[in-house]
């Protein structure tokens, strides 16, 4: 219960947080894995088949294969979701299949999106590549790398004026960010709308 939750990050204070969170194209269409974490700003984003608490799991042991144990508990010590169908198995994405546990789950109160606010608020970029109500199926997962790496290598003021992968790699270093396929854009090149997907760019030609 996010009660817990706010027990747990007040007796360990700096605990790494990842908001998780799905994003919908049209009902019951391909939909969005979103994990933000939340000191660095930066949001992963995984393209799934079905809204379903398989594909959410599948994502973990994949992430945690990718990043190994040592890595992957260091990195993801707590994460913060809401009580989504999708969220409804916490024991398979805590625990490994030798019953090691690698995260801890908790879930916000219903129907208070503000609770996990960081990554409802940066699913506003992606809004500006993909607005609601748009069907993801043209989609690849490549396609949404390509998004997020140029939603990730924008510039804020709220981490002075840095992206979010300059942050993530002083955290964690590059060679995470590496092992994560992100690619940073340069600055000039920082795109923030659809134009970015080839078959957008050649339409508009």
């Amino acid at each position: 219960k996010y009660e817990d939750y706010l027990s747990y990050m007040k007796e360990n204070p700096d605990t790494p947080v990842r908001e998780l969170d799905s994003v919908e194209g049209i009902k019951g269409g391909k939909v969005l894995l979103t994990i933000h974490f939340v000191k660095a700003e930066m949001m992963l984003a995984f393209l799934r088949d079905y809204n379903d608490s398989a594909s959410v799991i599948a994502v973990f042991d994949k992430l945690y294969r990718l990043l190994g144990e040592d890595r992957f508990t260091v990195i993801f010590r707590v994460c913060l979701t809401d009580n989504g169908s999708e969220f409804s198995n916490p024991k398979a994405i805590e625990f490994d299949e030798r019953g090691k546990r690698r995260t801890r789950v908790f879930y916000c109160d219903p129907s208070s999106p503000y609770q996990k606010g960081s990554a409802e608020r940066n699913h506003e970029f992606i809004r500006m590549f993909i607005p609601k109500g748009t069907d993801f199926a043209p989609y690849t997962q490549e396609d949404i790398n390509l998004m997020m790496d140029h939603i990730n290598s924008y510039s804020r003021e709220s981490i002075g004026n840095r992206c979010t992968y300059e942050v993530f790699a002083f955290l964690y270093g590059q060679e995470v960010l590496d092992l994560l396929g992100c690619h940073r854009i340069p600055p000039q090149k920082v795109t923030l709308n659809r134009s970015i997907f080839r078959r957008e760019a050649k339409h508009e030609i």
